[in-house]
């Protein structure tokens, strides 16, 4: 299966793995000239702070989109994938992390999604949750998980 698109999401944790989250992108993306979708995933309590943040009077004023774009993750994403001839788009999503990216990969039809996590002990991930773990599963292309510290 040729990799003809890819499908980047980060969230609100995922500053500490960009450098790593960059490398496994443009190992990938970089041979094969694959389109690339930048995604930054937000809550609707992380878009709000994100909005008055960014000094913007009224979520409805400035689309999610546009959040992600000036958000420090992608930006430093987007810096690297520059620095490496990457070219890419950005999406902004807002609702619950793990059912957006599965929905933005359904959308933009990804042939793989890549996503950050960090490493968690079983007990963790039936406790707390896991975004990573959700898109794995659900998700309707191959994932690759990056993992952190």
């Amino acid at each position: 299966m040729a990799i003809e698109k890819i499908l980047l999401a980060v969230g609100p944790n995922d500053a500490d793995r960009v450098s790593a989250l960059a490398s496994t992108l443009i190992d990938i993306a970089g041979p094969t000239g694959a389109d690339v979708v930048l995604a930054h995933v937000f809550t609707e309590d992380e878009f709000e702070s994100a909005t008055d943040n960014l000094d913007v009077a009224s979520s409805g004023d400035i689309s999610a989109d546009e959040v992600a774009r000036r958000h420090a993750t992608i930006q430093d994403l987007a810096t690297q994938l520059d620095d490496a001839g990457v070219s890419y788009d950005v999406r902004g999503a807002i609702g619950p992390h793990g059912e957006r990216i599965v929905s933005l990969a359904e959308s933009e039809d990804v042939d793989l999604a890549i996503v950050g996590g960090r490493k968690r002990s079983p007990t963790g991930k039936a406790v707390f949750g896991s975004t990573a773990q959700e898109v794995m599963l659900s998700a309707p292309c191959p994932v690759t998980f990056v993992r952190g510290d």
